[in-house]
């Protein structure tokens, strides 16, 4: 209607006054909430006055990208992404932000002299504002999911372009923000482009007012090779055998609470597939999805009666380990993967994975490195989260879909009694992932030429 994008204007200003007062008076509970977190996580108590917006370490110079990678799986996303702008922009200076402890610490190892990382601000007016005066940007690359209201306000106001890429929106996300139209619809409108995963996450996006400018395809598909993740898979391998023989190892990978109970319930449930797991020499191998949950998920082990060991009990490297350490395996049931960023040795070192987050409504993980490192996946029913990737290695083969967890102890059996089948599961995961990489170069492109658009100044993209 004519004359109504003037009221609508004053709207949206004045929902993200009220929203940005609402993150203000949070504040107090977002400290203690991270002081909490801290106990068990320190890295999250680490520079806490970022949090809000405020810096005593030096700023890059004026200029620089912007990259922010929320979590863990996001950080190893963005590290594709950088290697792939770098390659354009051999000179790039980097802003690293994350929001979790697993994502900082990941992203240490992509940074480079003349970069810097610090904690994304809280949503508010004064802590977005002195974060974008501190570090003055050239532009900011959002990963995946990551939309804040007044931070895309922050970005309007200062003209620093922000983008929105490896995107994806689930069903149940949509809804969710349809309810706040409100608010997340100035949000998605106020992103310069976004880039989607896959086609359906670009309709809703759209739905949502974001401005979508092509879909190129998962960044996770491009995981690289790692030798030395393979090297101490190898090493651990060569440790677990048992008799002179190797054993089958089953993962459980990045469990969410609730589902190692459910696992135990149904091991419990049937003693002969219980025993012929046994028989077979099954070392479970149990990587819980948050370390803050790494003892309780220990204490709950050995409270069922199963013997534990840990790999923080292990050295760091491929060398020998501790005799006590040696002869503790053999008759361990269960291997626990207590560490951080060690998800390729963990899919190297087994036979095949248990999908955590997929046997209750969490939406499951990423399957895709599973696959990239030649473990066969069987999934729980709820995997909305990565569904184009789960449907996909579903229809290769790569990955078996199941009603629960009894019936994925069920599928263990049947690929231990089948190598051979197990072995094509293999082949087709890397099938899959060789057949969908290139995105990181795609999504580096269209940042570099929206970049260069967007921005003051020459950005001189490589043309190789």
């Amino acid at each position: 209607m004519p004359g109504s994008s003037m009221p609508l204007r004053l709207v949206e200003r004045c929902t993200l006054w009220l929203y940005g007062g609402l993150m203000r008076s949070l504040q107090p509970f977002l400290l203690r909430k991270l002081r909490r977190r801290g106990q068990q996580e320190p890295g999250y108590l680490h520079q806490m006055p970022q949090r809000l917006g405020r810096y005593d370490t030096p700023a890059v110079l004026p200029g620089a990208v912007w990259v922010h990678a929320v979590s863990l799986g996001e950080t190893r996303a963005a590290g594709l992404l950088i290697d792939a702008l770098r390659q354009r922009w051999p000179g790039m200076r980097l802003v690293l932000t994350h929001s979790t402890a697993t994502g900082w610490a990941q992203g240490q190892s992509l940074l480079r002299e003349g970069d810097v990382q610090v904690w994304f601000p809280w949503d508010t007016p004064q802590a977005t504002r002195r974060f974008l005066q501190q570090h003055q940007p050239r532009f900011g690359v959002l990963l995946e999911t990551e939309v804040w209201p007044v931070m895309v306000q922050a970005c309007l106001q200062a003209r620093v372009p922000l983008f929105l890429v490896n995107a994806r929106l689930n069903a149940a996300s949509q809804r969710s923000a349809q309810r706040v139209s409100w608010l997340s619809g100035p949000a998605y409108r106020g992103l310069r482009a976004v880039w989607a995963q896959t086609e359906a996450d670009a309709q809703r996006l759209r739905s949502l007012g974001a401005r979508v400018e092509g879909v190129l395809g998962n960044l996770k598909f491009d995981v690289q090779d790692q030798p030395r993740a393979r090297a101490l898979a190898q090493s651990w391998r060569a440790h677990w055998r048992l008799g002179g023989r190797a054993r089958p190892v089953v993962m459980l990978a990045s469990t969410r609470e609730g589902e190692e109970a459910e696992w135990l319930d149904a091991l419990a449930a049937k003693p002969e597939r219980e025993q012929a797991l046994r028989d077979a020499g099954v070392l479970w191998l149990l990587v819980p999805r948050h370390p803050q949950r790494f003892d309780e998920v220990h204490a709950a082990l050995q409270s069922r009666g199963m013997s534990v060991f840990r790999r923080s009990a292990l050295p760091i490297g491929n060398g020998d380990w501790p005799l006590a350490v040696a002869q503790a395996q053999v008759q361990a049931q269960v291997f626990l993967g207590d560490s951080v960023g060690e998800m390729p040795v963990y899919f190297q070192s087994a036979d095949m994975a248990l999908l955590g987050g997929s046997f209750k409504p969490l939406g499951g993980q990423n399957l895709i490195e599973a696959a990239a490192f030649g473990c066969p996946v069987i999934m729980g029913p709820h995997t909305f989260n990565f569904a184009q990737a789960a449907e996909g290695a579903e229809a290769l083969g790569a990955a078996r879909r199941v009603a629960d967890m009894d019936a994925a102890l069920d599928q263990v059996l049947v690929w231990l009694k089948h190598p051979a089948d197990l072995a094509q599961a293999q082949q087709q995961g890397w099938q899959m992932v060789a057949q969908s990489r290139g995105a990181a170069d795609r999504y580096a492109q269209a940042v570099m030429a929206w970049g260069h658009q967007g921005a003051e100044g020459a950005l001189a993209p490589s043309t190789n």
